[in-house]
C-alpha cells in the first residue's frame, strides 16, 4: 500500500502542476478546476490513497461497481460522482450513491430522475450531456436539439442543473479535442444567455487531453490514468 500511495500522490502532484500551467495559460485559476478521479475497476483502497493524497472528487462509470466498493470507502469524505452512462433502471439506486451524475443525455431520463428525486424527497445535481461531435456511437444531446428542448428540460423542479459534460472523439492528439470543448463552451454561453440562467459546471477533459481542457474552460476534468496508472482489467 505504501507504495501504491506514493505513486499516486507522485502522480496527482505532477497533474495538479499541469492543470495549473494550463489555467494560467487563459488567466484563469487553478483552484477553478476540480479533479474528479476516475477510479472506475481499482480496488477501494486506491480511493484510499488517493484520497489521502488529498483528492476529495472521484468518479465511477457504474452503479453496480460502485455499489461493491462504497462501504469500503464509507467513511471518506468525499463527493461521488457517476460519469458513464446510467440506465433509467438503476435511476433510482443511483440517486442514494451520488452526488452529482454527469451523464444525463435525454428527456426521458431526466423526467426518471425527477421522478425518482420526488419519491426519495432528493434534489440532485446533474449534468447535461452534449455529443458535440455528433457521433452516432456516443450518448448525448445534439447540440441544437438540446438548444430547442430547454425550455420542457428547465421546467423540472427536483433536479439541480449545474452545466454541461461531453466526451470527444478519441484521437491521437489532444489539441484534436479542442473544437469539441470550444463548442460545449459555446453551448452552453448561448443556454445561459437565451435562458437567463447559469450554468456553472464544464465537464470536460480526460487523461489525454485535460490541458486542452482547462484551457477551453472546464471546471470538472475527469482523470483516471494520470493518477491511478494503467487501467486494470475487469
Amino acid at each position: 500500500m505504501s507504495a501504491e500511495k506514493s505513486e499516486i500522490a507522485t502522480n496527482l502532484e505532477r497533474l495538479q502542476e499541469q492543470i495549473k500551467r494550463a489555467a494560467e495559460r487563459t488567466g484563469r485559476r487553478a483552484e477553478d478546476v476540480t479533479i474528479v478521479a476516475v477510479s472506475k475497476t481499482f480496488p477501494a483502497g486506491a480511493i484510499r490513497a488517493a484520497y489521502d493524497a488529498g483528492l476529495r472528487h472521484f468518479g465511477e462509470n457504474r452503479v453496480q461497481e460502485w455499489e461493491t466498493k462504497q462501504a469500503h470507502v464509507a467513511d471518506l469524505r468525499a463527493t461521488w460522482h457517476l460519469i458513464g452512462h446510467l440506465q433509467s433502471n438503476k435511476v433510482r439506486v443511483a440517486l442514494g450513491l451520488f452526488e452529482m451524475i454527469h451523464g444525463v443525455d435525454s428527456v426521458e431520463l431526466l423526467g426518471e430522475i425527477q421522478s425518482s428525486a420526488k419519491q426519495l424527497g432528493a434534489f440532485p445535481k446533474i449534468l447535461l450531456q452534449v455529443n458535440v461531435s455528433g457521433e452516432s456511437s456516443k450518448f448525448g444531446f445534439l447540440p441544437e436539439g438540446l438548444l430547442r428542448q430547454m425550455e420542457s428540460i428547465l421546467r423540472v423542479d427536483r433536479v439541480e442543473i449545474s452545466g454541461l459534460m461531453t466526451i470527444p472523439p478519441l484521437a491521437p492528439r489532444e489539441e484534436d479535442s479542442r473544437k469539441y470543448f470550444i463548442r460545449l463552451r459555446e453551448v452552453r454561453d448561448r443556454i445561459e444567455k437565451e435562458y437567463g440562467i447559469l450554468l456553472p459546471h464544464l465537464s470536460m477533459g480526460m487523461s489525454g487531453d485535460f490541458r486542452v481542457a482547462v484551457e477551453e474552460g472546464a471546471t470538472l476534468v475527469r482523470v483516471g490514468t494520470a493518477i491511478f496508472g494503467e487501467r486494470r482489467s475487469k
